[in-house]
C-alpha cells in the first residue's frame, strides 16, 4: 500500500508512542535523528556496544537510554520493545538514512484500524543511499517473502510500527538481522494485516555494519534466509539466530 488514505490522515496521533533506535556508535547522526522525532513521542536509544559516546549524546539530548551488551541488530531492537511502556512501537535506523518523522502517518493508520504493521519502503534519494549489492539482497528477500506467505511487500526495511501488546505476544526470537523479516513472518502467519508505505532513504551518516559491505549484506540475507526456512516449518518454532552481530 501507498500513500495516506483519507481517513488516516484525519485521525489525530493520541496514543503513546515509543521510536526504539538500535545504536551502535551513532554519535554523529544521533542529534538529527532525535531532532526528527514527533514532539510527545519518546525516543528509546538502544545502546549495544558503542565505544563513541553514543549514549551519553543520546542521554544529554534528552533520549531514554536502554543498553544491551549482547550485540546482534535484533537484540537491540528487542531489548527496546521489552523497554518501552507505550500503546504503540515504531523502530527506526539510528544512522539519519531515515526520518522518524515520517512515522506519523504509519502511526495514523494503525489507530485508524488500516493495519496491524506498517512497514516502510525505502526510495532512494541519491545513488549512493542503497548499494546495489544490499538492493539486490532485499529483493531476494522479498521474493522468498512472498512465497512464504503470498505477502507482495517490496522491502524489508527497518523503519515500521505496530501496537506493542501484539508485538510481544509474536514472541520473536531472532536476536541477529533476521529480527525484521521474523516480525513480518510470525505477523503474516498470525493473520495480521500489513501495508508498505513509501518513505524516502538517504545516505546514512558514518560507515555501515551491514548494507555497506558485502560480507554484512550476505551475512544479513543469511539470518533472514534462516527465519524463512525455520518459520516455514514451524512458525511459532524455539530460539534462532542466537548470538553474533548484525
Amino acid at each position: 500500500m501507498r500513500g495516506v488514505t483519507t481517513s488516516s490522515a484525519s485521525v489525530p496521533v493520541t496514543a503513546s508512542v515509543d521510536v526504539v533506535l538500535p545504536c551502535l556508535d551513532e554519535a554523529a547522526a544521533l542529534p538529527w535523528v532525535l531532532r526528527r522525532i514527533p514532539p510527545g513521542w519518546r525516543a528509546l536509544v538502544v545502546d549495544n556496544g558503542s565505544t563513541d559516546g553514543s549514549a551519553r549524546v543520546a542521554r544529554d539530548l534528552g533520549a531514554h537510554v536502554v543498553h544491551e551488551e549482547r550485540r546482534g541488530f535484533g537484540a537491540a531492537c528487542h531489548a527496546g520493545l521489552t523497554a518501552s511502556t507505550a500503546d504503540i512501537v515504531c523502530f527506526c535506523d539510528c544512522d539519519a538514512s531515515l526520518d522518524p518523522a515520517g512515522l506519523v502517518p504509519f502511526v495514523r493508520r494503525i489507530l485508524a484500524g488500516e493495519a496491524d504493521l506498517v512497514l516502510g519502503r525505502r526510495r532512494p534519494q541519491t545513488r549512493g543511499a542503497w548499494p546495489p549489492h544490499a538492493r539486490a539482497g532485499n529483493l531476494a528477500i522479498a521474493r522468498l517473502l512472498r512465497r512464504r506467505t503470498g505477502l507482495r511487500l517490496h522491502d524489508i526495511g527497518p523503519l515500521r510500527a505496530a501496537r506493542r501488546e501484539p508485538l510481544l505476544a509474536l514472541g520473536l526470537s531472532d536476536r541477529r538481522s533476521g529480527y525484521p523479516l521474523q516480525m513480518v513472518v510470525r505477523a503474516a502467519d498470525a493473520g495480521w494485516r500489513i501495508a508498505e508505505y513509501d518513505i524516502p532513504y538517504r545516505p546514512r551518516t558514518g560507515s555501515s555494519k551491514v548494507t555497506g559491505t558485502w560480507r554484512g549484506t550476505w551475512q544479513a540475507v543469511h539470518d533472514m534466509s534462516r527465519v524463512l526456512t525455520d518459520r516455514a516449518a514451524d512458525p511459532f518454532g524455539g530460539p534462532a539466530g542466537e548470538g553474533g552481530a548484525a
